[in-house]
């Protein structure tokens, strides 16, 4: 009951946060929307109303209610560039926005362009080189120009703990890209793991969101292994203290923001790649493994790092193992 009632708490205070939010975003301007309403109709796309947006962060974004006429179909990227002259500024359709404007009325969101994007690379291999695995991952895009990289290692090893992290995994991502903070995310997810089991079965629980705008890097692990930040000069290590989801009922999160330039690089890895190294090293030799690659691609350089940890460990996988790469990149305006 307790940890239902912290969930719902702070379920209660994101609402209340998102609606002073969305009030203090909303700005009128009659001009602009004159202007759009007078391009557009120059392409045969008729505007019925607008709603303008400004983050805090001073980002732009536009909604725009429009319609084809006479039989036409215009496509959204068109009008994205048709909105970005009038604003003066870069916008693209939202993700997952529509492709075209027909005949009915729909409303199509515009928002300001990224200065960044990723690149993502995996390797993986099952237990004793078993086709099913415990570990399960995610790549996600989430609102605010933002994506997401989920890495979740479940209890043992094989079905069992392929379908327990799947669903931690699925859960997670359906509650980020709902726009629900990560914190929150983690605790809703930990109190439905905990809740009604007779017995412990836990999930670690990796997580790496990427800000597109600003290059920031936000990390929060729970139970997870070592998460290494290849930069140009350096490589620098993240641990973890904190235990597993589906272990106790308040969780505690490990969380770091990291500032990422281009070709930076994420490489997330579960507690199997780690163990196949001596006890005692594994945190030099991963990095000695990551300098060892200068590839720039992600996928290469997972490959890499999972080929020469077998090596190293001379014996098939004792564990599940997977690398997840994840590089960033400037965007050319």
């Amino acid at each position: 009951r307790e940890g239902c009632a912290v969930q719902l708490d702070a379920f209660a205070q994101m609402v209340q946060h998102s609606t002073h939010e969305l009030d203090a975003s909303i700005f009128e301007d009659e001009h602009l929307e004159k202007k759009l309403k007078a391009r557009f109709s120059k392409i045969g796309i008729k505007l019925l109303s607008t709603v303008f947006f400004v983050a805090e962060n001073g980002r732009y974004e536009i909604h725009v209610t429009v319609k084809a006429q006479k039989g036409s179909c215009v496509e959204t990227k068109e009008l994205a560039k048709i909105v970005s002259k009038c604003v003066g500024r870069q916008m693209v359709p939202e993700t997952k926005e529509r492709l075209a404007v027909g005949k009915e009325y729909c409303t199509i969101v515009c928002v300001e362009g990224p200065a960044f994007h990723t690149l993502q690379g995996v390797a993986k291999i099952g237990k004793g080189c078993e086709c099913i695995s415990g570990d399960n991952f995610s790549m996600l895009e989430l609102p605010g120009g933002k994506q997401g990289v989920i890495l979740s290692d479940g209890m043992g090893a094989g079905e069992t703990a392929h379908r327990e992290s799947s669903m931690v995994v699925e859960i997670l991502e359906e509650l980020l890209e709902a726009g629900f903070p990560k914190e929150t995310a983690f605790q809703m997810l930990n109190t439905a793991l905990v809740i009604g089991r007779e017995e412990v079965r836990f999930s670690t629980i990796d997580v790496s969101i990427f800000d597109l705008y600003t290059g920031k890097c936000e990390l929060a692990k729970a139970g997870a292994s070592t998460t290494f930040i290849k930069r140009k000069n350096q490589i620098e290590g993240i641990r973890s203290t904190s235990l597993p989801l589906g272990v106790v009922a308040k969780l505690e999160i490990d969380q770091v923001v990291l500032d990422l330039e281009e070709g930076d690089m994420v490489i997330m890895v579960t507690d199997g790649v780690m163990d196949a190294l001596p006890v005692g090293e594994q945190d030099l030799l991963m990095k000695m493994i990551i300098e060892g690659t200068h590839s720039q691609n992600p996928k290469e350089v997972a490959h890499h790092i999972l080929e020469q940890v077998l090596a190293c460990s001379g014996e098939v996988p004792l564990d599940d193992m997977t690398v997840l790469a994840v590089s960033i990149w400037s965007l050319e305006k």
